[in-house]
């Protein structure tokens, strides 16, 4: 049966919007109702400490957020909400250490939308609105199995009543951020499989799988794999977790696949996150086993060779292998650091490890020569990592001469691993070094600083307002421009 990959609007997309005083955490997820067609949910929390509480009718302190929602499609308004959020009342606020949330459904037909954001603590009636924005794509095609966006869920309860955050049976608290850090250990998730009785027979069984896997390598993470048997029907519910405790520190993609009896995939969803997790380190024990012999990293006997080409891999290298990598370049023992070269790229290639090795290094020379500062490689500068981490950008918007802003370039990649139309904004914040620093990117894991185009212009920005994420239109400035609609 014909692969099919599915790509259903950057699954859950987590932005963080914040000011000086305002913290909110934003994330989204699409799904499909036999009944209704596709929609988007939304879950914002807000932090309780970044906004204004005050006193309210019932001597209690009280904030209140103003939400401000737009989908577009063509620059035409699609769906809109504006709505007041309050925070749980409160005796007193020497001590908020809580979140408040909210969530709301869009019902909106297949297609690509740009969903803007604005949002307002009404408590403090002079702050400016903070707006930010994302490009979001529903495909729940008919007839073909379909997967919905993947929902981090913080804690769960059976259903008493039917609320907002009711999902089949289950009233689900949205796990709003992709980052988990030491203190959590479970990673609970909610997804939905549609039409499988399109396509299987009533008696047919199949899988569904879940599993971690990691970006750098795009290897399923030992011990992190399940699955279920399932029958076909029109919607089935996939609610499940993973203990975490052992999960080092890295990037990760929570996978959700479904497989017919032949073991053939059919259809996919991946929701990117972040685990730190300091206490469990990359299992150097293993290396010892490597014979290092004729093999491509025993004939590099230069250590210094050795440790650049290390380096080298740092932009393509997991959390663990970095950490590893940092330590091992200390020692003088170039056994190790031949074992750990060859381990990376086996890891990476079984077959042909050498080769990966080449092909990547090509790429290493282009940066070195295109990104080098007097005092760093290519491959340690912004561009020069993001170039190897994610190949060659689709088209990049160079701008040494606008009169408002410092020397800048905005790098569009039309499709990113599994993400469509993403940006990346570096600047030269001192103008003579050719060293670009990356100061926003709207691609999961990157900076987003939605304030970007404010260091941009900061050598003619008069205001000292640190809840302007906006600037004025300088003459001649288009940057704003170039990010919207590259060239």
């Amino acid at each position: 049966m014909k692969k099919l990959f599915i790509l259903l609007g950057f699954i859950t997309i987590v932005a963080s919007a914040y000011s000086k005083n305002l913290q909110a955490y934003l994330s989204h997820a699409a799904f499909f109702s036999p009944k209704d067609g596709p929609y988007i949910e939304t879950y914002l929390s807000v932090v309780g400490r970044t906004v204004h509480f005050i006193s309210d009718a019932n001597n209690k302190f009280q904030a209140t957020v103003e939400i401000s929602m737009v989908f577009r499609q063509n620059d035409i308004v699609k769906g809109f909400k504006k709505i007041d959020l309050n925070s749980p009342e409160i005796d007193d606020t020497c001590n908020i250490n809580f979140t408040f949330m909210d969530q709301q459904r869009f019902q909106l037909p297949n297609g690509d939308y740009k969903m803007e954001i604005q949002i307002v603590d009404k408590n403090r009636p002079k702050a400016i609105p903070f707006k930010t924005s994302d490009s979001i794509s529903i495909n729940f095609p008919s007839g073909k199995i379909n997967i919905s966006g993947i929902q981090l869920v913080e804690s769960y309860k059976t259903s008493v009543s039917s609320t907002a955050i009711s999902k089949n049976g289950y009233d689900l608290v949205p796990f709003t951020i992709n980052f988990y850090p030491q203190t959590i250990n479970n990673l609970t998730f909610y997804a939905e499989v549609y039409n499988t009785d399109k396509l299987f027979k009533p008696e047919e069984k199949f899988l569904v799988n879940y599993y971690i896997e990691s970006v750098e390598t795009n290897k399923v993470i030992s011990d992190y794999f399940k699955f279920k048997k399932e029958a076909p029907k029109s919607v089935i519910v996939e609610f499940n977790e993973f203990d975490i405790s052992n999960l080092p520190s890295g990037n990760y993609y929570l996978v959700v696949e479904v497989k017919d009896k032949d073991n053939n995939s059919v259809a996919i969803n991946k929701l990117f996150f972040q685990r730190s997790n300091p206490s469990v380190h990359f299992k150097a024990v293993d290396l010892a086993t490597l014979d290092v012999r004729n093999t491509f990293a025993g004939m590099i006997t230069n250590i210094d060779t050795l440790r650049d080409y290390i380096k080298s891999t740092y932009p393509i290298s997991t959390q663990s292998e970095k950490l590893f990598a940092e330590n091992s370049l200390k020692s003088s023992d170039i056994v190790l650091l031949q074992q750990y070269f060859l381990n990376f790229w086996t890891t990476r290639n079984e077959k042909d490890p050498a080769k990966s090795w080449a092909t990547y290094y090509i790429e290493v020379l282009k940066v070195n020569h295109a990104y080098k500062t007097m005092i760093k490689k290519g491959y340690e500068t912004d561009r020069g990592r993001v170039y190897l981490q994610y190949g060659p950008p689709n088209g990049i918007t160079a701008v040494t001469s606008d009169p408002s802003a410092l020397p800048y370039e905005i790098w569009q990649y039309y499709t990113l691993k599994n993400q469509r139309n993403k940006k990346f904004v570096f600047y030269e914040p001192d103008l003579v070094t050719n060293d670009y620093e990356l100061i926003h990117s709207d691609a999961e894991g990157e900076v987003n600083n939605p304030a970007w185009q404010m260091l941009l212009n900061g050598r003619n920005n008069s205001t000292n307002n640190p809840d302007q994420n906006t600037t004025p239109g300088y003459y001649g400035g288009r940057a704003n421009d170039y990010y919207n609609n590259p060239h």
